[in-house]
């Protein structure tokens, strides 16, 4: 069974058996909905695991707990003010919570400080106890302090909280968030992954739920833990020591062939202490894709020490655009181990990976680099990579002042022609207005917009911005028919050959074509009888054609 569906499993019985009966808290969960949550974790999107996360977690929640659930940047691209309350808080919303997630498609910015005031504001914070939870998985992009509203939320509110679950984030990222749960008297808890996250949000839920504190047990264990284990990147190397990279410890019963066999549990951090029944287990630990398992043995009244060699190394990318530029946040980066995909991430890149043969597949916009290395165990790789993109951007008229607000298709080639006659095609798009990042270089951009069509060659520089309007010289011909009639446009004179060229066609009653200026003859055919009919098309004008129902009998022009 994966580990995210047991990590919830244990979290959803630890939650609806360890908590007693309170009075009513009231709390809301707001969910980082912006572009971000596309970056995936062991090859499946952060949003899916948020959703899973949600929807195990929140499967039974206690009577006594009214939950509502908020998101931001789900509607719409550079609005910061793209907040949206799906749940109001009350009892029982678990199952509501988790399908209103489903319907989440991130795309917009990160307001983070905005989206925690709503929360508190619809809490009624001023009046009354209210804690939010907040799952993020990027930084504040709407230039509001979160520290400072923080401070401003502890002061106005009755009993005011704030949780705050990093998801993905590194350890600098934290810190600049984690001040929303310290300033609040929250917690800020770190989550790699999907079980990390199932374990961070069980903890929030629980503290909220849980208004008396859970009774001491009665006798006091021995040991405080009977297992400490520790890891190294290499041999002889230092214990990781600091959280900069996530670790992950679970344990399973052994195999009959000395394998995992069932999963038991699992826990977090290179200080990690846990307390285990005594028996045989095999114990992993993971950092992002590098793992290594090994038997161990729990003896009663002892502490087991494991430590860990994970033959691994650091590889720090920093994908740019150009030189000196910032880290461009929407850069992918593809890692492979000997040829076989190990890991995906965006922007800055900064992973354990195992020692061995490594290749970095870097992509911004249209532009892809790729790195080998050889690490050795212990080692870290750090290291700028410039891609080398320009950007160019195309707006498009039938005429001047006339601007083009139809789907018109944009290809780009590349300029080199191969010895059959062709270009490779680099990218292409639907719209009007559209810009491509690219690589340094010369090109052909191809467009279509129904019966017109054109070329137009463009060079892009290294670290610019090229601006190419677009001028199509054309003009709208809309065509009314009788019925569901044939209609195709030619040009008005015939080639050498006698043959007249084909602009576009449809069927009516409404059949409507973008043509370049010039001469035309509109042919229509209402069954057996055809007819054709000359016009001419002025650039930035719009031609009405209205076909007259023709009586039977023969052909017209």
């Amino acid at each position: 069974m994966h580990i995210l569906k047991k990590a919830a499993l244990a979290a959803v019985a630890a939650l609806t058996f360890a908590l007693p009966a309170a009075a009513a808290e009231r709390a809301i969960i707001v969910l980082d909905g912006s572009g971000s949550m596309w970056a995936q974790i062991d090859g499946k999107a952060r949003i899916t695991i948020a959703r899973e996360t949600l929807s195990a977690v929140l499967a039974d929640l206690p009577d006594d707990l009214e939950l509502g659930f908020m998101t931001y940047g789900h509607r719409e691209k550079g609005n910061c003010e793209d907040i949206e309350l799906l749940v109001d808080p009350a009892s029982g919303t678990g199952a509501a919570i988790a399908e209103a997630a489903e319907g989440i498609n991130p795309k917009g910015m990160t307001p983070i400080s905005d989206a925690v005031r709503l929360a508190a504001e619809s809490l009624r914070f001023t009046e009354e106890k209210a804690t939010v939870i907040l799952i993020t998985d990027g930084l504040e992009t709407c230039e509001v302090d979160p520290c400072q509203l923080a401070s401003e939320l502890e002061g106005l509110g009755i009993d005011f909280t704030t949780h705050v679950l990093g998801f993905g984030l590194s350890d600098d990222e934290g810190q600049q968030v984690a001040c929303l749960a310290e300033n609040t008297g929250g917690q800020y808890l770190s989550a790699a992954d999907g079980a990390g996250l199932v374990d961070a949000l069980t903890k929030t839920v629980a503290q909220v739920a849980q208004a008396e504190p859970v009774p001491e047990p009665t006798q006091e264990p021995a040991l405080d833990y009977n297992l400490r284990p520790t890891v190294a990147l290499s041999e002889g190397g230092p214990d990781l020591a600091d959280e900069t990279y996530d670790i992950v410890w679970s344990w399973y019963q052994p195999a009959a062939d000395g394998s995992e066999g069932e999963y038991v549990g699992m826990g977090y951090y290179s200080r990690f202490e846990g307390t285990l029944e005594p028996g045989n287990y095999i114990l992993k630990v993971e950092i992002g894709p590098t793992s290594v398992s090994q038997p161990v043995t729990i003896a009663s009244g002892k502490i087991a020490k494991p430590h860990f060699v994970l033959n691994a190394a650091i590889l720090k990318l920093h994908p740019l655009p150009t030189e000196g530029a910032e880290v461009d946040a929407d850069a992918t980066t593809e890692i492979k181990l000997n040829g076989e995909y190990l890991a995906y991430d965006y922007g800055d890149v900064d992973i354990v990976v195992p020692a061995g043969a490594i290749e970095a597949i870097m992509t911004i916009g249209e532009a892809t680099v790729s790195r080998t290395y050889s690490p050795k165990a212990g080692e870290t790789i750090d290291e700028d990579v410039i891609l080398g993109t320009g950007m160019v951007f195309f707006t498009t008229e039938y005429a001047p002042g006339a601007k083009v607000e139809d789907d018109i298709f944009m290809e780009i080639f590349d300029a080199k022609v191969a010895l059959d006659g062709t270009r490779k095609s680099v990218s292409y798009g639907y719209n009007g207005e559209q810009d491509f990042e690219l690589p340094a270089g010369d090109y052909v951009m191809d467009y279509k917009l129904d019966g017109t069509s054109g070329q137009i060659p463009f060079n892009v520089v290294t670290g610019e911005r090229t601006d190419i309007p677009v001028e199509l010289n054309a003009g709208v011909l809309a065509v009314t028919t009788p019925a569901d009639d044939y209609v195709e446009i030619f040009s008005s004179t015939k080639d050498i050959a006698g043959n007249r060229k084909s602009f576009d066609y449809g069927y009516g009653p409404e059949f409507q074509t973008t043509l370049a200026a010039g001469d035309y003859v509109v042919f229509s055919k209402q069954d057996d009888v055809e007819s054709e009919t000359p016009l001419t098309i002025k650039a930035g004008e719009r031609f009405e054609l209205t076909i007259e129902p023709t009586p039977a009998g023969g052909k017209t022009k």
